[in-house]
This record gives structure tokens, sequence and C-alpha cells, in this order.
């Protein structure tokens, strides 16, 4: 059994691809050549429906990539293109595959980035024209592969830079050149692509930032792989299919099965927090919810609330929970799963208390905002916990319980999130367009994101909310975290529909949204397990 489950679609890694190359051609005979030819039609395809019969120039390195490149080259000019294909390498430095098709190019041979030929030098050169990539309507950049890691160097640096200051519609090869295709790490000048076409599967850097917003709308075309091919990745996308595992209410079913969510936030000045959470774990299904606040805020808090959700005071100071009211909620904390953080705070009498109960309750729990805050710099405190723990940070908050600069989180978000799983032994949530879940053990799945909307305030208040509910209704935190975040997603779109436009959804929107985003889960499982008994496997493409 591989290590990812069927909702994540994989999202194989530069070592694995090279395996999965290897596979393909020493054991299974399928030649390089052929797997080459049908990466380059991918790519020639790509262009022909960006250009518009507008020029074209292709950029190759010496490797692989480059053959590609030149297999576009090719079959475009076939085709009737005008194709100006640019090498940051001599000709003659072109070896295997890659040889074999800069042989079998018609036409012009390939010229250096200023537009001079190859074969002028010295003296000999004549002053070059205009360079043929500020002539071409595409350009196809064809540099770096996805072994590629570090930081561009020499003339593949300049191409990029050249490829950056021309601008207009750019197809990538594989993965943008920049972009470390395991990681999404850009540790130097990057291409910024219209298309990247990737070859076989999706690779993480194309998914996860800072890459994926390098790497434009993302084809994934099959050049012949057969199916079998060796290889386990820790990585997948996250599609539709996790709403599947979401239980849904029988005839049998009480408040009890449903899921109880005992919420735990609130403050003085901090109230709309912990409503919305309360709110959103009722829409994403949980049987009942408990808000825990200080006794002092109650009364606003249950004024401004749905009759349906139960409120608790809790002893308070000044408007703010501290260790005191620990044992309150432990009585409570029975059953179901626990929300920690919301509007709590960052008093440090509160900060104690957070601690205190995410140390003692012995029920799965969700931890967001000030709870989180609480364990700044005291990440490892919480691999102490015996029952699952979601952590659900964004940025900064990830920042604060590493020690590290907000900078350096968002430069490597996938190696943080990672680190940070492992250190709490939780699984870890890192919000963002391209929202991380990591567990332990390295496994990620990855948000396909694609829902603006859900840029504002209080949304990751819903997020909490309705990651409560998943785990309250029994499914293991990484699917609970995983299924949460999709539900989250969908709910985002569904509110940006019904709003008319992303820029003026609020947080309430989007728990509005929720019952129709489980609604379309619930469809989708019928359609799926349809699909399943007529003998398909319910799957499909998945690209943005």
């Amino acid at each position: 059994m591989g290590l990812l489950p069927d909702w994540l679609l994989p999202l194989p890694d530069a070592e694995t691809m090279r395996s999965v190359d290897r596979w393909a051609i020493e054991e299974r005979a399928v030649s390089a050549l052929d797997l080459m030819e049908r990466a380059g039609t991918g790519v020639a395809r790509a262009v022909e429906r960006l250009a518009d019969g507008r020029p074209v120039a292709v950029v190759c390195g010496k490797g692989n990539n480059g053959g590609d490149g030149l297999v576009a080259a090719r079959l475009l000019r076939e085709a009737g293109y005008r194709v100006a294909v640019v090498c940051v390498a001599p000709p003659d430095e072109l070896t295997g595959d890659a040889r074999v098709n800069l042989d079998r190019l018609p036409g012009e041979p390939p010229v250096r980035l200023s537009g001079e030929p190859w074969s002028r030098s010295g003296e000999d050169a004549e002053p070059a024209g205009e360079s043929p990539l500020r002539q071409a309507g595409v350009l196809v950049d064809a540099l770096l592969g996805t072994g590629f890691q570090g930081e561009p160097h020499g003339p593949v640096k300049e191409a990029i830079e050249a490829i950056k200051a021309v601008g207009g519609d750019v197809v990538s090869v594989d993965v943008p050149s920049g972009v470390d295709a395991s990681t999404g790490v850009v540790a130097g000048v990057a291409v910024s692509a219209t298309v990247t076409v990737t070859f076989h599967a999706a690779k993480p850097g194309l998914w996860i930032h800072p890459g994926k917003a390098h790497a434009g709308a993302v084809e994934t075309i099959d050049i012949g792989i057969p199916r079998g091919a060796p290889g386990d990745p820790s990585i997948g996308l996250l599609v539709p299919a996790v709403l599947e595992l979401l239980p849904s209410r029988r005839p049998a079913s009480t408040k009890f099965t449903s899921g109880h969510v005992l919420l735990v936030g609130g403050s003085h000045g901090l109230t709309g927090a912990p409503r919305m959470a309360a709110h959103a774990s009722m829409r994403a299904g949980a049987g009942y919810v408990t808000m825990c606040v200080p006794a002092s805020v109650q009364p606003v808090i249950a004024a401004a609330s749905t009759p349906e959700l139960m409120t608790r005071g809790l002893p308070d100071e000044e408007g703010s929970l501290d260790t005191g009211a620990v044992g309150d909620v432990l009585q409570a904390a029975t059953r179901g799963a626990l929300a920690l953080g919301p509007g709590l705070g960052r008093h440090e009498r509160t900060g104690a208390f957070a601690r205190m109960l995410a140390r003692e309750a012995q029920i799965p729990m969700v931890l967001d905002a000030d709870g989180l805050n609480a364990h700044a710099g005291r990440l490892a405190e919480l691999a102490s916990r015996s029952v699952p723990t979601v952590l659900t940070p964004h940025t900064g908050e990830l920042a604060r319980l590493l020690g590290v600069e907000s900078s350096q989180i968002e430069r490597e978000r996938l190696r943080h999130a990672q680190a940070a799983a492992e250190l709490s032994r939780a699984i870890v949530v890192l919000k963002g367009d391209d929202t991380l879940i990591a567990d332990p053990s390295g496994r990620v799945a990855v948000s396909p994101g694609g829902s603006p909307g859900l840029a504002t305030a209080g949304t990751g208040d819903v997020l909490t909310g309705v990651i409560g509910a998943t785990l309250a209704q029994g499914l293991d935190a990484f699917t609970a975290a995983a299924a949460g975040v999709r539900l989250h997603l969908d709910a985002g779109a569904e509110a940006e529909r019904r709003i008319g436009t992303p820029d003026s959804v609020m947080a309430t929107d989007v728990i509005d949204a929720l019952a129709a985003a489980r609604a379309a889960g619930a469809r989708h499982r019928c359609i799926a397990g349809g699909a399943r008994d007529a003998g398909g496997d319910g799957e499909g493409d998945t690209g943005r």
C-alpha cells in the first residue's frame, strides 16, 4: 500500500521521477527518445493554443529539458510557425537524445541569446541584431528540468532574466526554470510561466509557493510511462474525493453520534472569533457545539449567537481566561473534539491557561490563533499529548512557533511545515493559497487553492470550526484536517459564486456556504460510488 490515500493525487519529487524514467527505459524497454518526442509534442500543442500564429522563440539548455524544447521547435516549424531556437551553450555540447533532436531540427540552426549565430565567434563575429526573444509572441522555457536545485548562474541566469524582461506568454517545459520542482523553493531568479507543461505527473513545486506563483496553469500530459512505476510519493494534491469520507446523518443518528465540539476562546473585545468558529462547526456537521468563554463576556456572545449554540461561562479575570478555568473545561471535555484559541487573547495568564489545557485535555484538539501564540517557542511541548492534535497556523504564527522569521517560512514552506509536524508530533495545517497539511511522518497534502475570497478576516476561525467538526465526527487527524481544508476551500468558492466577486466575500458568507459545499461532497460520493460500481475508478485529471 502506498503512503498516500486515494484522495491525494501523487506529486512525485525529482528523485522519484528519475527512478520512474529509469524504470520505464531499463525495465519496460520504453525508448527514451520516444519519451522525449511525446514530451515535446505536448509542449508544441500548448504553444499552438497560445500562439495563434505569432512567432515563437524556444530557449534551450543543453540537457533533456532542452531536448524537449528542440522537439517542440521542430514540430512547430513543421506546422508552419516561425520559430527561433536559442541555445545557452554551444550546440556541439549537446549529447544523447538532445543531440539527436538537434540533428532533426529543420531550418535555421540555433543562435545565441543575442541572436548571433553560434558559428560566429571572435573577430569573425558580426554585430547581432535584435534578440529573437523580443520578436516572439510566445517564449518556450526549456532551460532547466526537474533535477535543478539552488540558484541559476551564468548563461542560464542571463537567459531567465531575458525571458522575464520580454514578458508576455511563456510555456515552461516540465517546471519553470529556477523553481525547485521538489519543494517550490525559488532561491534566485526564476521564469514566470503562463503555462507549465509537466510530464507523467505534476511535481510538488508546481503547487507549493513560491514555485506555484511561477507555474501559471499546469497541464499534465501522459508521455507513455507504463502503469505500475516504482516510487511512493509522500506529497499529494488534495482532490474533492476526500469529502466522500465526511459521515452523513442517518435515521438512527443522534446529536452525540454526530459529534460534539467544545470550543474554548473569547475575551474582552474578541467575541466574534469564537462565534464564527462555533457556527462553522455546526454547519460543517457537528451534532452540537458548546462554547466555553469568559463569564464576563458570555452574555454578549450568547446574545449574538444562534439559539442552537450552547455557551458556558468560565471564571475569568478582566475578561480573559486563566489557569483557574482549566478544571471547568476538562469536566466538559469528555467526548468529541476540542477547538482552542479563537479570540482567546494574548495576556500572559491566558497563555498559561492555553498551555495547561492543551497538555491535560484527553480528546482530539485543533489549536489555532492565540492558542498557537501561547506555544511560541514551545512547540515541542505539544509532542507529549497522547491524543490527536491539529495545528492551523498562518505564516506568522508558524514563524513564532519555530522561532524564525516569517520570510524564512515563505521561502521554504514545505520544509518548515514538515519540521513543525515532526517537532510537535501533530498535524500542521500551514494556511495559504497552497495550504499544506503535514503529518509527523513527512506525508503532506497540498490544497489546490484558487479561492481568493478566503483572504479576509475571520476565515481562519471558520477553518478551526470546520476541522473541529471533522475531528469530532471520528475521522483520523490527517484525514480530518484534509477534509476540513477541502470543505473550507469549496465553501469559499461557493461564497464567491453567490456574492459575484471574491473581493466582497466575508467570513460569515463562507459559513453560510458550508452546507452547499457539504451537499456537493455528498453528490460527489454518490457519483464516484456509481462509477466504481460500474468498474471505473472515480478519478479524473486535476489541473488549474
